[in-house]
């Protein structure tokens, strides 16, 4: 007689609030998925998300790869509302940013 195991399936990732985290930690799945794109390993994620387990990175990596097109999607739309954002900032905040930009352009 075979000796079987029961497996059971876990989740890793939750959306709440329409943002995408592992469950019980404050990580974004954003924060792994760039890491992942960027060419990082599930391991070097691990380093540096030291709150992650690796089987966490492993099954937020999962959950992407099984919601590609939702969760990037998701991402693009992030991206857009923060340039959409960064912009507000600029234009309420000129002084502030002109500043800025003599400070960088003085210390080049």
């Amino acid at each position: 007689m075979m000796n079987t195991q029961i497996i059971t399936v876990k989740e890793y990732i939750q959306e709440r609030e329409g943002c995408y985290r592992v469950i019980g930690k404050r990580v974004s799945l954003d924060s792994i998925v760039y890491a992942f794109l960027a060419g990082q390993s599930p391991e070097s994620i691990v380093q540096s998300f030291p709150a992650l387990t690796l089987e966490e990175v492993y099954g937020a990596i999962t959950f992407y790869l099984r919601n590609r097109t939702a969760i990037d999607a998701y991402l693009a739309e992030g991206k857009q509302q923060f340039e959409t954002l960064r912009q507000q900032a600029k234009e309420t905040n000129r002084l502030l940013y002109k500043t800025l930009s003599a400070n960088a352009s003085n210390q080049s």
